[in-house]
C-alpha cells in the first residue's frame, strides 16, 4: 500500500542567494530556484526559464570584476516574483514598447541580426509583467512577475 505524498503549496516565502559572477553560478542560480519552487509544491518550469535568462544577462551584461550578482524569488499569493540584481547600472535591459515585436534594436539590421535582446523576448512572453529598478549606486534589479495558478 503505497501512498503518494503530496505537499501542500506554499502560499508565501522568500529566497535569496548571493553568487559569483560566472556562468557556473548562473545555472547554479537556476537549479537552486528550481530546488526551491518545488519545496513550496509550485511548478517551477517557467519560473526556471525566467531564472535562467535573468542569471545569465547579469553575468554576461552585468558583469563587473569581483562583484556577485543578487537572486531573491519572492512568493506571495499566485505570484511569484524573480529579481536579478547585478552592479552595472550603465548597462539596462531596453523594455521593448508594446507592439514591437519584431522591431529591431537600434544598432541591428534586422530583429533576427540582433546577438543579443532575444532572452528578454522569452521572459515576456512567460511573464505577467517585468521591468527594471534602479539603486543603490551602482546596483540594478531586473525583476519579472510569474503566476504560479494550475498547481
Amino acid at each position: 500500500m503505497n501512498q503518494e505524498i503530496v505537499q501542500p503549496r506554499a502560499t508565501s516565502g522568500k529566497f535569496t542567494l548571493q553568487l559569483s559572477a560566472t556562468p557556473r553560478a548562473a545555472r547554479l542560480a537556476r537549479l537552486l530556484a528550481t530546488e526551491q519552487l518545488r519545496s513550496w509544491g509550485l511548478p517551477w518550469d517557467a519560473a526556471a526559464l525566467v531564472v535562467a535568462e535573468l542569471a545569465a544577462n547579469a553575468v554576461v551584461h552585468g558583469y563587473v570584476r569581483g562583484r556577485d550578482f543578487h537572486l531573491g524569488l519572492t512568493l506571495t499569493g499566485d505570484t511569484l516574483r524573480i529579481e536579478v540584481a547585478d552592479t552595472r547600472r550603465d548597462r539596462l535591459p531596453r523594455v521593448r514598447a508594446s507592439g514591437a515585436d519584431s522591431a529591431p534594436a537600434a544598432d541591428c539590421e534586422s530583429a533576427a541580426d540582433c546577438e543579443s535582446g532575444r532572452g528578454l523576448v522569452l521572459v515576456e512572453a512567460l511573464a505577467a509583467r517585468w521591468g527594471v529598478e534602479e539603486g543603490p549606486f551602482p546596483r540594478k534589479t531586473v525583476w519579472a512577475e510569474v503566476s504560479v495558478t494550475g498547481s
